[in-house]
Parts: C-alpha cells; structure tokens; sequence
C-alpha cells in the first residue's frame, strides 16, 4: 500500500519553543495509525501539521504526492474536501445553531447541494451517529458527549478519505465512548485512513494498525498492532511511555 501522507523531516517551533523536531512519518493510504505518548509530548502540534492545520517551521507534509502548504487554491480546496479533523474540544460554532454548523461544510464543498438535498445528507449522518435531539438548538445546550457526536457527524459529511481525531473519546461516559469507537471501526471497514490520538491502551490495541509514540517531539518509537499484541514487554513499555 502507499502513503497517502508523507510529514518529510517536519520541525515546529512556537515562541521559541521547539515542539516538534525533524520528525520523518508516512501514513499508509486505507490504515488506521495511533499517534500516543505521555501528555505535552507534542501529539496534537503533530496531528494538526498533518492535517495542514498548522504550517511547519521546517520540512513539508504532502498529500498524495503534494505539498500542502504549496498547493494551489483548487487542490488545497479538493485535500480540504477529502480530509476532515475532529478536535478534542469538538470545536463547534458557538454563535450558531448545530444546523449551521452542519451546513457549512456542504455549502463550500457541494455549493451545487439544493438546501433539501443538504438537509437530507444531515438527516442520513445524524441518524448514524445517534443523535436525535434539535438541531436548531446551540451548542451550548449539549452535554460535552453530543457535542463530540455532532463534531464527529460533521466530520463525515464530506465522506472523507482521511480522518484525523484528536482524543475524541476522552471526558466522556463508558456509553458514549463506545458509541464513537463503533463509529470509527465503521470508518476502518470502509478503508478510511484514520490518525488519532489517544491514551487508552484498549481504544489503540482494537483500532489500530500502527501506533506511533512521541516524547519530546521526536518520534521515539513506531510499533504495529501485531507487536503490541504479541511482544509483551513492547506493549508494556508502550503504556509506560503513555503514562
């Protein structure tokens, strides 16, 4: 398989403060990779370099070959279309109702969408993803759980090929926790390429093929899910490096 991500020698510094250094990654086209390592090691820098959220300070990160940071307005707009990232925060808009929130993202990528057309791809996502309360309300009305099931649905409204999650599981209860994992494994068996980050060792050895950790900013180790499984003292040091 070939890498539908490349992060070529990427270093980034904030303030004067190096977060990541020349860190070399390839992400395989249609697998799932964990991106993990004890708290401020530099994973969600990492993941937003990755998805073009944030410009390197040195190195580039391509997409299919091109990159990101080069791209002309119509690839950049094509690599925004085919790649979604939900934030560990959920990030919805605060001013607006869910249902504009939701509309955005069909409205830059599918302007030809008739608004009934647009409603009718919000209805299929949400009964997906579970949720059945208004959407006319504000995010403020949701508890921190549907906040992510509704940054989760916007994510997959564009049916992305490439999904990067930050700790989208984390704060929340057991049930909906799983309810969002189920999601992804759906994700996975649609050969979605998936980066996420997490700390929980169960979420990692069921989702993922490759599982990347971080200390320091430097990519201290790359394991597959067959040596986490297998190789007991690989695994254990892998959890101590999380904790």
């Amino acid at each position: 398989m070939k890498n539908i991500l490349e992060l070529k020698n990427i270093s980034f510094t904030s303030q004067n403060n190096r977060i990541i250094h020349r860190v070399n990654l390839g992400i395989e086209e249609g697998k799932t990779t964990a991106l993990t390592g004890p708290s401020g090691c530099g994973k969600s820098t990492l993941l937003k370099l990755a998805a073009g959220l944030v410009i390197p300070t040195e190195g580039e990160v391509s997409y299919q070959g091109k990159n990101i940071a080069a791209m002309s307005r119509t690839h950049n707009m094509e690599f925004r279309r085919e790649s979604a990232f939900v934030f560990q925060d959920s990030v919805l808009w605060a001013n607006q109702s869910l249902l504009q929130s939701l509309e955005l993202p069909l409205r830059i990528h599918f302007p030809e969408m008739t608004r009934k057309d647009r409603q009718q791809r919000i209805d299929e996502v949400m009964d997906t993803v579970g949720y059945r309360r208004s959407l006319l309300i504000r995010p403020s009305n949701l508890s921190m759980g549907e906040q992510k099931l509704i940054a989760f649905g916007r994510a997959m409204l564009c049916k992305p090929k490439l999904l990067f999650l930050d700790e989208w599981t984390e704060s929340l209860d057991d049930y909906a926790a799983r309810r969002l994992v189920s999601l992804v494994k759906q994700q996975k068996l649609e050969h979605t390429t998936i980066v996420f980050i997490s700390h929980n060792m169960e979420i990692i050895k069921n989702l993922a093929d490759y599982v990347i950790m971080l200390v320091g900013g430097y990519t201290y180790i790359r394991l597959t899910n067959e040596q986490i499984k297998t190789d007991r003292e690989l695994a254990e040091m892998l959890e101590k490096g999380i904790t």
